[in-house]
């Protein structure tokens, strides 16, 4: 896409992670580029002229999966349209959240707009209008099973455009007939296929999946900062991040991670303290092996970005309307590219990647609360036995990496047939994107807590420094929360450190050094 002052023009199949990002973090303009037109208008003529040949063409004057042998009379065809969404619309659970359902919006308008999907120039604009008028559709998470497209919750997309059901503007419900009237946008009457089209596709996966690897991308950052001020606050050594030792293995994503890390810890004055007399000849796996864990995160993510950057750009309803060049013959081809496997995949590794960020955070907690490995006060804390310090916020991190794992179980290795045994191998795609979210919430607490000991170890320190790096994301925690001294309220601490991960708020002055992420 094309950033403008305010707004975005949209060039189908044409974004990147960085288009989705800013659409996921913000709401903005979208227009669609004028060159798309054209061809959204001759593939709605292709199935207008099916139409009117008469020939049985499946979505277009058939039934569905397995009443597709039924043939529907012309002039029930829109009934048919909207019968079809009223009838898909059967989701359950909370609702997506507006950056999701930007994202869902996004990447609906993007694959409709290439031209393949036999749906009138009038519904894309629609949905260009809500967006633009902040309209999001109340899009319950639950009720996909990632094939035959998301139909459930594409199907409640699409109720908005209609005039029915619900809505959300600025955080509030309302319905969705009163939103387009004082938007002054016209419900549609769908015709023939653009009800099919308007549902059939991965969009919501994806989107769940991009929420994801986003949170997923967060978490990096702050999980090597945290990690870095570990190394410090446990008096650890930096000569494990030697490139020499990284290029020998040859792992792009730990080559990557070591340098990141020797930045990171960089002109440390704690670290030049112990360079000489240190007794101890190696630390533990969760300070020296920080970039072959990290970095392997790092590759997931990165693979996981390419598959789903891929996807946000696809065309995956069915059945597609190809063309013979420009007033050629069109031809109706029924396929799968509403099996959402790949998503499925990318949003499973994600999984991994984020259960481990959290694993490895969650050991250096319990190394730094442990005196005989730290060096430092027993959990942390001045007094200890009349103080507690750091000792059940261990247990909370220890509490949400076990539950990470749990949910780090393959979504896609699951499949329950559905439509009748048509439907008879599905993704689990929806899920498995929408899992990530409560992933990666807890591991933004497992860091945070890490955040805080950390802190507090060098804290212990002074007066000596850390690297100048860390030196100021220390600052900015105790900006917000202060030194433990003693034993006090600690989950308005934790949730503090939370939000500092999850706005980004640990690497925002060292974005140079984490732009090789996004390479």
């Amino acid at each position: 896409m094309t950033q403008h002052s305010n707004s975005w023009t949209l060039k189908p199949g044409a974004m990147t992670l960085a288009d989705l990002r800013a659409v996921w973090a913000a709401p903005a303009k979208l227009v669609l580029a004028a060159e798309a037109y054209p061809v959204i208008e001759a593939s709605a003529a292709a199935v207008q002229a099916i139409v009117a040949k008469g020939d049985a063409a499946y979505g277009i004057n058939t039934g569905f999966g397995l009443l597709a042998k039924t043939r529907i009379p012309d002039e029930k065809l829109e009934q048919l349209q909207r019968n079809l969404i009223l009838s898909h619309s059967v989701g359950t659970g909370e609702l997506l959240s507006d950056a999701v359902v930007r994202l869902i919006m996004l990447m609906k308008i993007g694959s409709l707009a290439r031209g393949f999907s036999g749906v009138r120039p009038l519904i894309i604009d629609t949905l260009i209008a809500l967006y633009n008028a902040g309209i999001m559709p109340a899009i319950p998470a639950k009720g996909s099973v990632g094939a035959s497209g998301d139909l459930a919750p594409l199907s409640h997309m699409t109720l908005a455009i209609l005039g029915v059901g619900e809505v959300r503007v600025n955080g509030e419900l309302m319905p969705a007939a009163d939103a387009l009237a004082q938007a002054g946008i016209a419900p549609v009457v769908l015709a023939a296929k653009e009800g099919l089209a308007l549902i059939n596709g991965t969009q919501v996966s994806n989107a769940l999946a991009l929420h994801g690897l986003f949170m997923a991308e967060r978490l990096l950052e702050a999980a090597m900062v945290t990690g870095a001020l570990s190394l410090d606050a446990a008096k650890g050594s930096d000569a494990p991040f030697d490139a020499r030792v990284h290029a020998v293995r040859g792992q792009p994503g730990q080559i990557l991670a070591a340098q990141m890390y020797r930045q990171l810890v960089a002109h440390s004055a704690i670290r030049a303290s112990h360079l000489e007399g240190d007794e101890r000849v190696q630390d533990p796996y969760s300070l020296r092996c920080q970039p072959q864990v990290m970095g392997a995160c790092l590759d997931l993510i990165a693979n996981a970005g390419r598959t789903l950057l891929i996807e946000a750009n696809a065309v995956t309803d069915n059945p597609l309307i190809f063309q013979d060049g420009p007033g050629g013959r069109a031809e109706i081809v029924s396929g799968g590219n509403f099996h959402a496997e790949p998503v499925a995949f990318a949003a499973d590794t994600l999984a991994l990647a984020i259960a481990e960020i959290g694993a490895l955070a969650e050991r250096r907690i319990a190394l730094l609360i442990d005196a005989t490995l730290s060096g430092l006060p027993p959990f942390l804390v001045r007094d200890p036995g009349v103080n507690s310090g750091f000792m059940i916020a261990h247990v909370t991190a220890a509490a949400l990496a076990s539950e990470n794992k749990s949910l780090a179980h393959p979504a896609s290795v699951d499949s329950l047939p559905t439509s009748a045994n048509q439907e008879d191998h599905v993704s689990m795609a929806t899920f498995a994107g929408r899992r990530l979210d409560d992933m990666a919430h807890n591991t933004a607490v497992i860091v945070g807590i890490e955040l805080l000991a950390a802190a507090q170890g060098i804290d212990f320190h002074r007066p000596l420094k850390t690297s100048p790096h860390l030196e100021h994301v220390h600052h900015q925690l105790r900006q917000q929360v202060p030194f433990f001294d003693a034993d006090r309220f600690f989950a308005p601490d934790i949730e503090a450190a939370k939000q500092m991960v999850l706005r980004g708020e640990l690497s925002l002055t060292c974005k140079n050094l984490f732009a090789p992420l996004y390479a």
